[in-house]
């Protein structure tokens, strides 16, 4: 039972390969020897699926030779030569070759596994133009004269609308066409894919031209998202003929338009790829966008119209040990790791911040905001949006009324930033001591503190955030303004704010969508760029070393810290964002966000980060993993939906999601957590436990 939390396969995932092997034109014996030592290596490396060139088994660029009956017999023989070398590897094999059908010839793909065809798939759209001449030897799919044919003593299923669906690797489903069949406006797998295949294979030969690779990568990538499915592209390599052509050997695995690995083109000699596909991450995408299940409905006939092959792998891929996911997993979701598509981000989600705070002043004929400057990280973020909303609507930054509000745990660096970040920006800065107002209502709540007992409890606490934001609310009545909120999408899922009157609610709130982890990095970005000065600039990176707490508890005596640390209650923050988005964009059960983790974390290199701040110096164990991911689902499903029920209005910014009830997120606020917990025990403390 433990051994299955740490195989891929256990988790929604499966291994799938592409093989181009070393080729020989016209030589089925050599040619067959290639491929079965390639399926071998993949069984070896635990795949499910490996795929195989266009015509693999003769070479592609066999031109006339294709009517020559010794190497069609030679073809069908090596194939059974493949089929009995393969026949107790546990993995799926599809590969290329002509046939005959009657008195026709077809280039099908044929899948083969446990010593079995289970289906021959014939190209649906044959090239005729420029230096193809394919309809000159071959037919096209829709001209089959039967959909069974007799091929090497098996009544075996014949046709293009095939779909194979391998038994116990749940939802992997598969459907073969072959090169210029994905080169057409409607491919035959876009309806494969409404009828349920998951993954997408194409066989192809495919020359190369310059500019062509970068084509290819278009066309599977986009195939792949609007399908969403997997696509796993073949190409013949070396070995076919340069009469008048080359070819690279380019291999392409993509998942719902993400890349997830690719061959080095021009290969001397046979090469393998992987790719593990998340099957489980592909249903619920269809799942979610309910405009897939209308195409099905759309389509129907065309989807009838599939038939399904259901087999049995000669044992389980990988031996049924233990199998690590091999695919990279981002420790920060939210945060590209690539520094280019990091700054795309920061740059995209800080304009959309910007414009949608302009529309809401726009349309309200507010000219001022009103803020709450902490010296803390997302104060510091909001600010920065109201900066820049101001010089997009012509209007001095002074509109901008920022409060600094010190209680009895603020510290003297929070307050220094607060100071320096709002004279940096050039905003209207004002500072208000909340300690006299809360200790009127501590004494009108009957406190201990307000008898001098230092008991710092929720109430305590509450009572400091309650009054910072009765301020707010207060100040921009009376200055004709509204208040920006400050909190972010990950205290919104863990709960960790204060209801009501409280950092809970504002007006309009620019960060409500925007999580912990990408917040810090949207910070860093603007002080790299240093539009607001060198000065602003230091005070922002101070803003980011410091520790984030809430500063409502007073420390110890003399001592210029807070005594409390916000993720020592709830966890890391980059390891609840972890939780939040693989939870809330796909909904996937706690043990497998668990092996995402553990994946993502367990002794893999940094990344290219470009400070300590940006990369994690953590390396997680299992059981820290068990533990924050415990915080996690409790706070979320258990306590904390009444708050996200009412939360103010703010723009949704990343397809991660956001909480709003008008959103992405609708659910009760007295939900039980048990079903995720009960999940979560089955995560082992340790690994190999």
């Amino acid at each position: 039972m433990q051994n299955d939390f740490f195989n891929l396969y256990s988790h929604g995932f499966a291994r799938v390969a592409l093989a181009t092997p070393r080729c020989k034109i016209a030589d089925p014996v050599f040619n067959a020897a290639q491929t079965i030592a390639l399926a071998e290596a993949a069984a070896r490396q635990g795949a499910a699926l490996v795929a195989f060139p266009e015509l693999g088994l003769s070479a592609y660029s066999c031109d006339d030779l294709f009517h020559q009956a010794a190497l069609l017999d030679a073809c069908e023989a090596s194939l059974r030569t493949v089929m009995e070398a393969t026949a107790q590897l546990p993995l799926a094999l599809v590969v290329g070759l002509p046939l005959r059908v009657g008195h026709q010839l077809f280039n099908c793909g044929v899948v083969v596994a446990g010593g079995k065809l289970l289906g021959v798939v014939p190209k649906s759209y044959l090239p005729n133009y420029g230096e193809f001449y394919e309809a000159r030897q071959f037919s096209p799919a829709d001209s089959a004269p039967c959909s069974q044919v007799s091929l090497l003593g098996q009544d075996v299923p014949f046709g293009a609308g095939l779909l194979f669906e391998v038994e116990g690797i749940a939802l992997l489903r598969f459907h073969v066409e072959i090169c210029e069949d994905v080169w057409v406006p409607i491919p035959p797998s876009s309806f494969a894919a409404l009828a349920g295949a998951t993954v997408l294979v194409n066989l192809s030969a495919s020359n190369v031209l310059v500019g062509k690779s970068g084509y290819r990568h278009q066309l599977v990538s986009q195939q792949s998202a609007r399908c969403l499915a997997a696509y796993l592209y073949t190409s013949a390599g070396n070995g076919e003929s340069s009469t008048d052509m080359a070819w690279d050997g380019q291999t392409l695995i993509y998942e719902k338009g993400d890349l997830l690995a690719e061959a080095e083109r021009f290969q001397d000699d046979s090469h393998i790829i992987y790719g593990d596909v998340d099957l489980e991450r592909l249903s619920r995408e269809r799942m979610h966008t309910t405009t897939f299940a209308q195409q099905v409905r759309h389509h129907a006939q065309q989807v009838a119209a599939f038939r399904v092959v259901r087999f049995a792998l000669p044992g389980a891929p990988g031996g049924g040990k233990a199998l690590a996911l091999d695919r990279a997993v981002e420790r920060f979701p939210y945060v590209p790791s690539d520094p280019q598509r990091r700054d795309e981000r920061c740059t995209e989600v800080y304009h959309i911040q910007v414009q949608a705070l302009v529309q809401r002043l726009s349309q309200s004929g507010m000219k001022k905001v009103v803020i709450g400057v902490s010296g803390g990280l997302d104060s510091t973020h909001a600010l920065l949006v109201c900066a820049k909303a101001m010089d997009h609507l012509k209007l001095p930054r002074t509109n901008i009324l920022a409060y600094t509000m010190p209680g009895f745990a603020t510290s003297e660096r929070t307050l220094r930033q607060a100071r320096a970040l709002m004279e940096a920006v050039g905003c209207e800065a004002h500072e208000i001591d909340i300690r006299p107002s809360c200790i009127q209502m501590l004494k009108d709540l009957g406190h201990p503190y307000a008898e001098g007992q230092e008991t710092y409890d929720i109430t305590f606490e509450n009572v400091q955030a309650g009054e910072r934001t009765s301020h707010l609310f207060r100040l921009a009545n009376f200055h004709n303004g509204i208040v920006i909120g400050t909190g972010d999408l990950s205290e919104l899922a863990l709960g960790w704010c204060t209801y009501g009157v409280g950092d809970h609610m504002s007006h309009y709130n620019v960060n409500a969508s925007v999580p912990k982890t990408l917040i810090s990095h949207l910070v860093r970005w603007v002080a790299e760029a240093g539009v607001i000065g060198s000065s602003g600039s230091e005070v922002l990176l101070q803003v980011l070393a410091t520790e984030i707490s809430p500063e409502l508890v007073p420390g110890k005596a003399g001592e210029d810290k807070p005594a409390q640390s916000t993720e020592s209650s709830i966890g890391p923050y980059e390891l609840q964002d972890f939780n939040l988005y693989y939870i809330l964009r796909y909904g996937f059960a706690p043990s497998k966000v668990a092996f995402l983790a553990w994946s993502a974390w367990k002794d893999r290199e940094q990344g290219a980060w470009p400070d300590a701040l940006h990369a994690s110096r953590n390396q997680y164990a299992l059981a820290d993993i068990k533990k924050h991911l415990g915080t996690f689902v409790y706070r979320f499903f258990k306590i904390s939906q009444f708050k996200r029920s009412c939360v103010p209005n703010g723009p949704k910014v990343g397809n991660g999601g956001s909480l709003s009830p008008r959103g992405d997120w609708r659910a009760p606020s007295d939900a039980e957590a048990v079903v995720w917990q009960a999940d979560l025990a089955r995560i082992p403390d340790e690994v190999g436990k």
